[in-house]
């Protein structure tokens, strides 16, 4: 287990971790995602109107914790991978508008460019 910013691990490309959480993130913001949770909330306020024994009460409510957990790790490491490309976004515009008004191009044009390829793979 590693302790790196969402954005440092794995180098260049997107590992597998990085790949499902786009994926899951991509799948949760979907209305279908949102229909499957208003059933989930349906089946729960269903159970209870029921009185179901607690076991079952208990089971749709641990679902209903579980998914939660879920989502709040998903939502942190997307807001992390955001939060790094837009700072490293703003370190190469700073550095380039340096280097502008210095009278030199080099590499901090180039870190733009390689900063601005970091929202199509983040």
């Amino acid at each position: 287990m590693t302790l790196q910013h969402p954005a440092d691990r794995g180098g260049d490309k997107p590992g597998r971790f990085a790949r499902l959480a786009e994926y899951t993130s991509n799948f949760t913001s979907s209305p279908a995602f949102f229909g499957i949770c208003m059933i989930l909330v349906g089946v729960v306020i269903g159970a209870h109107f029921a009185k179901l024994d607690v076991t079952w009460l208990l089971l749709a409510g641990e679902s209903m914790t579980a998914v939660t957990l879920l989502l709040l790790a998903l939502l942190k490491n997307s807001e992390r991978r955001a939060e790094y490309a837009i700072q490293r976004k703003l370190d190469a515009i700073a550095a380039a508008l340096l280097e502008t008004q210095e009278g030199n191009q080099g590499e901090a044009l180039r870190d733009l460019r390689k900063a601005i390829e970091i929202e199509d793979n983040s």
